[in-house]
């Protein structure tokens, strides 16, 4: 039996496990060797050692041995009753591509917006690196892997990235991932380097967006440093990271993460994007929700406040909560109260998200969501699960509808 019964569930956060060699293998030859291969963090998810050489041997080794578990009789006579156990590399379909239409049947889901796990911080680093060619070229890379990937699947559906430091560059960019089948167009929450993100120069990307019916997309990972590092030098010693290991994000991090998704759509708002662009839709993942109340009545106290000064707010013809609520989703984390978070926000905003398969998703990411859903009626159910995915990712929900 499937994971999710009784609903219609679409999956707002997923995710690929990238290989070492994932990006490179995807780049053009002049960008190819400028790629260096993944290091996985803390080296959590397979053991690494310090010679690049020896660790280049040692992972291709791991990889090996890594797919001739997930093709055992006894890996996969195990995986109905482990599907939601089953983390990071040991998840089915979590980085063997024909293996993910069977994890999704097994999970239940009608589809799974897709996004890469360790190459939004990469990206963003090189969209401020100012290498244009390199910003660019990685983007690309990243682009056909996810496409590649989802293709196996029409339910898995693949967000493609779009580096915001050039305008040009930029809407050349957004057209050749819609060309190539992009789902949803990834872009960083935090400020490209040069530029607001409300620069008109940027509208072309969301007019693009707009008329080919995909979102735009935020993703927690891809806007630097949350916070000042020297939090941290606290004289203390240093608590485990979520995962158990050594990497580098702990609470402290974690109450962080609310703030560059929004300012960024603040900002957007008050300089009419959202106005000009009335059917762009964007969704905020894996950022949470539990900060969107109060950044609603912030929003609308900071529009009371100046709409008598500034010629930009009194230009708009909607209120900031109602942009928000016309063409903003959202997916809380399951350790968030999602019924309270819909009770003092509106039913439109939140999404569902399981962050398979990701530890940080929990293996009971429905029930722990159900839970704080008991006083929400059949509707608001109907709007997380399912309604608000499907009017967030327009066209390409008519694929999995």
């Amino acid at each position: 039996m499937p994971y999710n019964t009784g609903r219609i569930a679409h999956d707002a956060d997923a995710h690929i496990m990238e290989t070492p060699t994932w990006l490179g293998d995807h780049a053009d030859p002049g960008i190819r060797r400028r790629i260096a291969p993944l290091r996985y963090p803390g080296g959590n998810e397979l053991r690494q050692t310090g010679d690049p050489a020896e660790q280049s041997r040692d992972l291709t080794a791991s990889f090996d041995r890594l797919r001739a578990v997930h093709a055992s009789d006894e890996y996969r006579s195990l995986e109905a009753q482990e599907i939601m156990a089953r983390k990071n590399f040991a998840a089915t379909g979590s980085f063997i591509a024909e293996d993910r239409p069977r994890a999704l049947d097994l999970l239940g889901f009608s589809s799974q917006l897709v996004f890469n796990t360790f190459h939004n911080g990469r990206l963003r680093n090189w969209e401020h690196s100012g290498d244009l060619d390199l910003a660019y070229g990685t983007a690309r890379a990243h682009n056909r892997a996810m496409v590649e990937f989802c293709s196996i699947d029409a339910r898995l559906l693949p967000t493609c990235y779009v580096p915001l430091v050039d305008f040009d560059r930029a809407a050349a960019m957004a057209d050749e991932a819609i060309a190539m089948g992009a789902a949803a167009l990834l872009v960083a929450s935090g400020c490209p380097p040069t530029h607001s993100p409300s620069h008109i120069g940027l509208d072309p990307v969301w007019a693009r967006a707009q008329e080919a019916g995909i979102p735009i997309v935020f993703h927690v990972g891809g806007t630097g440093e949350l916070i000042d590092p020297h939090y941290f030098d606290n004289g203390l010693p240093v608590p485990p990271d979520f995962h158990g290991g050594e990497e580098n994000f702990r609470s402290v991090d974690y109450m962080g993460i609310p703030g560059p998704p929004a300012q960024t759509l603040a900002t957007m708002i008050f300089d009419g994007v959202f106005e000009r662009f009335p059917r762009l839709r964007l969704g905020v993942i894996e950022q949470g929700a539990i900060w969107v109340p109060s950044w609603l009545r912030q929003m609308e106290a900071a529009f009371e406040a100046f709409v008598r000064h500034e010629e930009r707010l009194r230009a708009l013809s909607l209120r900031p909560t109602e942009y928000v609520r016309r063409q903003m989703r959202f997916t809380p984390y399951p350790t968030e109260d999602v019924g309270w978070i819909i009770e003092q926000s509106a039913p439109e905003l939140c999404m569902f998200s399981s962050d398979y398969p990701h530890v940080e998703g929990g293996r009971r990411p429905l029930e722990r969501f159900e839970a704080t859903l008991a006083q929400a009626n059949d509707e608001v159910k109907q709007r997380f699960y399912c309604d608000n995915f499907l009017d967030l990712m327009g066209t390409a929900a008519a694929l999995v509808s």
